[in-house]
């Protein structure tokens, strides 16, 4: 029981941390880039059903990552195991969002919604690293 809610607590802390940065890169994307760059104007966000849909299925996928990473760092220290595990995640949740780009006339916007959901993971890593070092999350135990 105990493993479950230490697994419950990094999918909390990873879903907030990625729906956080989610919300601040839909205000930089709406904000400055669609804004100043007139090539990623499709980027630009109205406060829809869609952009509702798009923030809850973030912060899912961030929970998800929280209860992965715990897994994939419990035993082994490797930091290539790590980023793969952003990596994955971000590349996937930027695949999702393709759609989006391909209504562009160039692949700048797919370039810029997949390196923001990399970041949103590494965001996502970063807090579960310190969220594990300051103790508010028992690390997975080795197996």
């Amino acid at each position: 029981m105990a493993e479950r809610l230490e697994s419950l607590k990094a999918g909390i802390i990873g879903g907030l941390s990625v729906c956080f940065t989610f919300i601040i890169t839909s205000l930089v994307n709406s904000l400055v880039l669609a804004k100043y760059f007139k090539t990623l104007a499709s980027l630009e966000f109205d406060v829809n059903w869609q952009w509702w849909v798009s923030g809850v299925v973030a912060c899912l996928s961030g929970l998800l990552f929280g209860v992965t990473y715990r897994y994939i760092i419990r035993s082994d220290k490797n930091p290539q195991l790590k980023a793969g595990g952003v990596l994955a995640f971000g590349l996937v949740r930027g695949l999702t969002q393709i759609e989006l780009g391909w209504n562009a006339d160039t692949i700048l916007p797919c370039l810029v919604l997949a390196g923001e959901s990399i970041l949103w993971f590494v965001v996502g890593a970063i807090a579960l690293d310190t969220a594990i070092q300051l103790g508010w999350i028992k690390p997975f135990p080795s197996a």
